[in-house]
């Protein structure tokens, strides 16, 4: 199945604005996962989606492929779609612009949980939680997930609650991992439904799907990635990279 990473990238973000421009080893954030995205073996095509003549020239800038789009879109998904309605694609990976550490080999896990779960139309990925704050912490939006590792629901609260204060000896605490793959042609109808309740109440796109009744295939990864939202995001981002760059990790 031919697959086609996007990237969606908004200039005017709230916490940082021009984020996805940010310098971080002497390139902007966006070209690192742009070439992260392009490391995946899974991936024929990268393609950032923006709203600004100031992100697209510095996509080009690099190299790389670009395509404004509207400045209107409420959502990345809505962006996505927009430039997934001209591409020959089988899936479409939505790939964040502000997780400049992303591993390519997570880019790969999703499209095969994708591929290999025919009853699916998209796929996410989940990590086990392994630090306690995360559990009451709203940014980190937590899974819940069936036997067959489709989602049951994804919430900002601490879920699963466990009664006996005990924590669950045969299942993990999942955190989410926002990105997604998507067969082409239902990113498209998905792109065209209203906002439901859920999706609202939490802030979560996601739960558009859940509340349309489809299921969403989660895929396990043992790896941690960091988005940027803030200047402090951005600090600690910059710390990390440059450790493992002077490591030969980056």
């Amino acid at each position: 199945m031919k697959a086609v990473a996007l990237i969606p990238a908004r200039f005017e973000a709230s916490r940082l604005p021009g984020k996805v421009l940010v310098d971080i080893l002497g390139k902007p954030m966006v070209q690192h996962v742009y070439e992260r995205a392009l490391a995946a073996h899974r991936i024929e095509r990268v393609i950032v989606a923006c709203d600004d003549d100031r992100i697209s020239d510095a996509v080009e800038g690099f190299g790389g492929e670009a395509r404004l789009t509207s400045p209107g879109h409420e959502s990345g998904t809505d962006r996505i779609a927009e430039v997934a309605h001209g591409l020959d694609a089988d899936v479409v990976v939505n790939v964040q612009g502000d997780e400049p550490m992303l591993d390519p080999r997570d880019i790969d896990l999703a499209v095969e949980g994708l591929v290999e779960s025919d009853d699916c139309p998209m796929a996410t990925l989940i990590t086990p939680i392994t630090l306690a704050d995360e559990l009451d912490d709203p940014a980190c939006v937590k899974a819940v997930i069936d036997r067959r590792g489709h989602a049951l629901y994804f919430s900002r609260a601490s879920i699963p609650f466990c009664r006996d204060i005990r924590p669950m000896i045969d299942q993990p605490i999942y955190k989410h991992i926002g990105l997604y793959a998507f067969r082409r042609s239902f990113l498209l109808d998905y792109a065209t439904w209203k906002p439901t309740p859920l999706q609202r109440a939490e802030g979560l796109e996601q739960l558009r799907v859940l509340e349309n009744g489809y299921p969403i295939r989660c895929v396990e990864t043992p790896r941690h990635s960091i988005g940027v939202d803030t200047p402090a995001d951005l600090e600690r981002a910059r710390a990390l990279m440059t450790t493992g760059h002077r490591h030969g990790r980056v």
